[in-house]
């Protein structure tokens, strides 16, 4: 099995970006966002159970998950809603990121989990974290431009996230992104050589 790592950050400090720089440079990229919305499409694995815990009421016409009312509703004051889908959710990213961890075939691989303190699902898995950061005003700036989500919407995700202060505490490794391209491209390169003389000192049994 490959050495894994995992990258995490908050909404908007460029997770996407960042993954993609690393795939351009050959690494095999897990993304589980992808991952949980390949499963919330029509005839997904997780469809009948969340249609079994909330109704027809949080699927679109063609049955797969209404993404836009789920988030409305998880994100309300009622942790509730948020705990009952998340304990759907993450067992089957969970299993499915296994699998996939199993045929990567490049020296090292980085698994996307957003919310990877806050599962802790992934502890097993991942031998080195990288967080993405930027700071929280930019969060916000970037996740309004791209999301269509209000700034109070976008301030409710982030709440539901660990604290910046207290993810960075917990990294192993951080890229700042908050210049341009370049910049972040330079960080991602360096710490790819890193990575991959990791890798090769430490191969992991499997």
């Amino acid at each position: 099995m490959s050495f894994v790592v995992g990258l995490t950050g908050g909404i908007g400090c460029g997770k996407s970006i960042a993954s993609q720089c690393f795939s351009d440079l050959g690494v095999h990229i897990i993304d589980t966002d992808v991952i949980a919305r390949t499963i919330t499409q029509s005839n997904g694995q997780a469809i009948n159970a969340i249609k079994n815990a909330f109704g027809d009421t949080y699927l679109t016409k063609d049955g797969s998950l209404d993404r836009e009312k789920m988030r409305e509703l998880v994100f309300s004051d009622d942790d509730a809603p948020r705990s009952r889908l998340e304990k759907i959710l993450h067992p089957i990213i969970l299993n499915e990121t296994i699998r996939q961890i199993g045929q990567a075939r490049s020296s090292y691989v980085i698994v996307v989990v957003p919310l990877l303190f806050e599962t802790k699902d992934y502890d097993h898995i991942v031998q080195r974290i990288l967080v993405i950061d930027c700071d929280e005003q930019q969060q916000i700036l970037r996740t309004m431009a791209r999301s269509n989500l209000s700034e109070p919407q976008v301030k409710a995700i982030m709440t539901a996230q660990i604290a910046r202060k207290e993810r960075l505490r917990e990294a192993d490794d951080i890229i700042a992104n908050n210049r341009d391209l370049d910049y972040l491209k330079t960080q991602v390169a360096a710490l790819h050589s890193k990575y991959l003389s990791i890798s090769i000192s430490n191969p992991r049994p499997g």
